[in-house]
């Protein structure tokens, strides 16, 4: 009998996806250290050129990868470009609240807000796309929940900048997947770009006669690490995208927590701010919740990869 073909390929295929997320996640993890360097550079300013720089980096990049044609079809069907201009708007919101976060000295914050993000996707999925949930990960959104109670109750206000980055990029995530394969990575981020290109010239030009650019004023390290703004905000998404297209959900799911993991230990041992015995509280609730998701979710991986024989016919 002749061995059966051993399936390398596929194999490879899944650790290169999973290498290419863990890159993406880990990059999107140091990006607080990265944004602090950008000062005096402020958190409107960074956006502004946040946008206008990815989109011309998405423009070499199409015109590199040779590929205007999909982007000139997609900007023929009204549908996508609503959807990718209700993307522009979420992630303007998600990108100008993390901003103000990370220079605020509120990153431990923005960490919660991507801790929770899985959170708000599945109760997203339940309210709009109208999905039914087993028991674990209903156990979570309730733990969760609880979590923030406890923030709110011990640290004595509401942690808006962690709910408003998990909100936004939950409903970004959404509608991301309404577009789904329709529109790649680099055409929806060029498309995204595009839409908010009227606000990055309105937030410059009043910076410019508020506080003033900053743009060339402040040295060339400086202007160097601010004109990269538009590759270090393409790149993690590009490598997301060729990540997400090669290994499995379970895989994406469990690697996303490098992201606020890195976040949070910036946030606490290198940044020092201060943690509370609620916000310990608080964080470990919302960690135990993600224990809950992942083991939910693993368990239903495992299920649907049980062998066909394995499960009994309907009588």
């Amino acid at each position: 009998m002749t061995p059966r073909p051993t399936p390398t390929a596929p194999v490879a295929g899944t650790v290169r996806g999973g290498l290419y997320a863990l890159v993406a996640y880990l990059l999107w993890g140091v990006l607080p250290l990265y944004f602090l360097q950008l000062r005096p550079t402020g958190p409107w300013e960074i956006v502004a050129w946040r946008i206008v720089l990815a989109f011309a980096f998405c423009l070499v990049l199409l015109t590199v990868a040779r590929a205007w044609r999909p982007f000139v079809a997609i900007l023929r069907q009204p549908r996508l470009l609503a959807l990718t201009a209700l993307a522009g708007v979420l992630i303007y919101v998600n990108w100008q609240t993390y901003l103000i976060g990370t220079l605020t000295d509120h990153v431990i914050e923005t960490s919660l807000g991507y801790f929770i993000n899985p959170i708000v996707t599945v109760l997203l999925g339940v309210l709009v796309l109208r999905e039914r949930l087993r028991v674990l990960p209903w156990v979570a959104i309730a733990v969760a929940v609880v979590a923030v109670v406890v923030i709110v109750v011990g640290y004595g206000q509401v942690p808006w900048i962690a709910l408003i980055l998990a909100g936004s990029f939950g409903v970004y995530g959404l509608v991301k997947k309404q577009v789904g394969p329709s529109v790649d990575a680099v055409s929806g981020l060029t498309l995204e770009s595009m839409w908010l290109l009227p606000v990055a010239v309105v937030q410059l030009a009043i910076v410019g006669v508020t506080t003033g650019l900053t743009l060339g004023s402040a040295g060339p390290l400086h202007t160097a690490l601010l004109l990269a703004a538009g590759a270090v905000t393409a790149v993690p998404l590009l490598l997301f995208a060729a990540g997400a297209r090669r290994a499995p959900l379970t895989v994406i799911g469990l690697v996303q927590f490098v992201a606020p993991i890195l976040q949070f230990v910036i946030g606490v041992w290198v940044l020092h701010e201060p943690m509370t015995t609620e916000r310990w509280v608080g964080f470990g609730l919302v960690w135990a919740a993600l224990v809950l998701l992942s083991v939910d979710s693993l368990v239903a991986a495992r299920r649907s990869r049980r062998p066909v024989d394995d499960i009994a016919e309907p009588v």
